[in-house]
């Protein structure tokens, strides 16, 4: 459960340090028999930092308080 709350905890470091993401397509503009012209076309995502900010408190709370890990003895 520690492995889960660390990922958990950095997964949100990095949502809280890159509050967005951005990446091109190409879009077809004019079709015209043989003759087309494409363009580029920039999507955005943008969130909140402060939703890494909560991942960051789970992640944190799962590590100090969640289930302890069960250990066999022999």
């Amino acid at each position: 459960m520690k492995n889960t709350a660390i990922v958990i905890f950095v997964l949100g470091m990095l949502l809280t340090m890159y509050t967005s993401f951005n990446f091109v397509t190409k879009e077809k503009v004019v079709d015209i028999g043989q003759f087309e012209i494409m363009a580029d076309k920039n999507n955005y995502y943008d969130w909140s930092p402060l939703f890494g900010l909560g991942m960051m408190i789970i992640g944190a709370g799962l590590f100090f308080f969640g289930p302890k890990s069960k250990t066999i003895q022999l």
